[in-house]
């Protein structure tokens, strides 16, 4: 049995479709992650999943059950937090983890677990004197309270510093080896490389590539990429005369984008192409592909533009 199943998933608002024939299967034990830009159709995904947006058309079980007719059988399994949570901002924290903790049957031990997310010395604390980011931990702290099999993590690490979010990254990381699966919705390209078994790049209620990270970035015609920004616009048809480029990107405010095969032949086309023309690659970076050259090639553009 799968952990999640969805089928032929639609829903729309007015003309606009959301979510358009979306299917997918994430195993047990699996931590799956969910990547696209704002609007892209996460959320309402991992709405109707968690049984709190009914869909149009399609069909969706987690853990062999139905979220609409089984709602509470389900949620006694699964833990959940939403892309933003709202705080009880007049309850100390301790009176809100012993709140959420009344609704499950069975919970861990919340003082080891607001230890693990730095949280202890903070339960006397009202919700309304914590930061944001102690604000997200707490929301974390919610969706482990019931050691649910399933998490569903709508943007864990959104709006927290880097430390606290590799600390996010730590704490999914160990769910996963006690045979945990989760379910992450982000926009962060290093959060689904560093985290996720799979990756389903979802645009415009469509998913367009689902494998694993590194098999997606495998299947990328252009092995690395190099960056820069033009003081005016270039002729882009004299870029393509580089060596090795795939996919040229012309961003903002004169930022490129190249995708190449060969760097280093590239760069010295690039800064003999750069003295023939008379300008100078300002910011100049070369990388490796990630998953969000996977991104622009799918799309041709970024995936927080």
């Amino acid at each position: 049995m799968a952990a999640i199943e969805v089928e032929n998933l639609h829903k729309a608002y007015g003309k606009v479709r959301a979510v358009d024939d979306i299917s997918f299967r994430v195993q047990i034990g699996e931590i799956f992650g969910f990547l696209g830009p704002n609007g892209a159709g996460k959320t309402t995904t991992i709405e109707i999943i968690e049984g709190y947006r009914k869909p149009d058309d399609g069909r969706v079980t987690v853990l062999g059950l139905d979220p609409f007719r089984q709602p509470y059988e389900m949620k006694e399994r699964v833990g959940i937090m939403l892309q933003s949570t709202s705080l009880y901002p007049d309850l100390r924290v301790g009176e809100i983890i012993k709140l959420f903790a009344g609704y499950y049957k069975h919970t861990v031990d919340t003082d080891a677990l607001l230890e693990m997310m730095g949280l202890i010395e903070k339960k006397g604390s009202f919700a309304r004197e914590l930061s944001g980011g102690q604000r997200q931990r707490l929301a974390l702290t919610l969706a482990f309270i019931n050691d649910a099999e399933i998490l569903f993590l709508d943007e864990p690490t959104a709006g927290l510093d880097p430390q606290s979010r590799r600390t996010v990254w730590e704490w999914i990381d160990g769910a996963r080896q006690k045979r945990k699966t989760a379910f992450i919705t982000t926009h962060y390209i290093e959060e689904a490389e560093k985290l996720c078994d799979r990756v389903a790049i979802i645009d415009h209620g469509r998913i367009i590539a689902l494998d694993t990270p590194r098999r997606l970035m495998a299947d990328l015609e252009a092995e690395h990429r190099i960056e820069f920004v033009a003081d005016s616009a270039l002729d882009l048809a004299k870029l393509w005369d580089i060596p090795g480029l795939c996919t040229v990107v012309n961003g903002k405010k004169g930022e490129y984008t190249l995708h190449v095969s060969a760097p280093q032949r590239a760069l010295k086309g690039l800064m003999a192409l750069a003295a023939e023309e008379g300008f100078h690659p300002r910011d100049l970076r070369v990388e490796g592909a990630t998953l969000e050259d996977v991104f622009i090639k799918l799309t041709g553009r970024r995936i927080r533009e």
